[in-house]
Parts: C-alpha cells; structure tokens; sequence
C-alpha cells in the first residue's frame, strides 16, 4: 500500500514538474493578449492611431509595432491601462491636439449621408435628402466624415 502511494505522489511530483517547464518553455498565447488589449481600447474605429480600426491597432501593439499611446480618444486613461497591462512606461498621448467635434453647416447641407456613413460612432444624424447635425458628446474628432462631404459644409471646431 505504502509502495503504490508513494509511486503515485513520485508520478504526479513528476507531470507537475513537466507541466510547469512547459508552461515557461511554450509561447504565450498571443490572440489572448491582442483581445485584452482591443478590449481596453474604446472601440471607436476612428483610424487616428494610424491603424484602420482597434483590433489591428491592438495587434501591432502586442506584436511590438506600435506605441501604446496613439489613441486620442482613449486619452490619457487608456494609455495607463496599456502600461499597466503590459508592463510599459506610461508616455504622453501622441497625437492629442485640442479636442474637436465636426460641426455641420446645415444651410450648406444636402442630406446626402455620405458623412453619416464615414462616421465610425454613429454621431451624426439625419435622413437622407434632409439635414444632417452631429451628436456633439459621441463625436471623436477623428474628421473621417469632412472628406466625404460633397458641399463641404462639415467643418472641426475647438472644443475649448
């Protein structure tokens, strides 16, 4: 009886050994990572970090490629939450100019919803062939939807 416990501990000393030197030895899973990092990102797909939306930034930023404060709209509190996620130095948002919002002049406005579909979050209302306005407290400032405008009646006011 003694004998057979004594094999049975030795097996299982031995497979947790095993199972912890592979552990260290194996990669980390990297997808796991790329989603803890999109999930700190706010989601925006507002491309002013450079990358078409956040899942690509969250990518590079995993895979070493890119700083971890390029986004604007994440601000100074997603850059804090990266570094501390992933063990970096917190570092100045890149990028950060005043904050603005798209403003519509709706004189000018011809309802063609070309800047409603530019706009990754959904800020700017109206139907088609009416007038168009922004939502002022969901737009980003990313100016996604000035060069679409046919009339050139969007323009980027200064928050401050």
């Amino acid at each position: 009886m003694l004998t057979a416990i004594l094999t049975i501990a030795t097996i299982a000393l031995i497979a947790g050994l095993a199972l912890s030197l592979a552990a260290r030895k194996l990669p980390y899973d990297e997808n796991a990572l790329v989603e803890q990092v999109n999930d700190l990102l706010p989601q925006t797909q507002c491309a002013q970090c450079g990358y078409p939306g956040c899942r690509p930034y969250a990518a590079a930023i995993v895979e070493g490629t890119a700083a971890i404060n390029l986004c604007p709209p994440g601000g100074e509190e997603t850059v804090r939450r990266l570094a501390d996620l992933l063990g970096k130095d917190i570092k100045p948002l890149v990028g950060a100019t005043q904050p603005a919002v798209a403003v519509i002049d709706e004189a000018l406005c011809i309802g063609c919803t070309h800047c409603r579909n530019a706009c990754p979050v959904d800020a700017i209302i109206g139907a088609h062939q009416f007038m168009h306005t922004v939502i002022a407290s969901e737009c980003t400032g990313c100016e996604l939807c000035v060069a679409p405008c046919p009339v050139d009646c969007i323009s980027m006011r200064s928050l401050t």
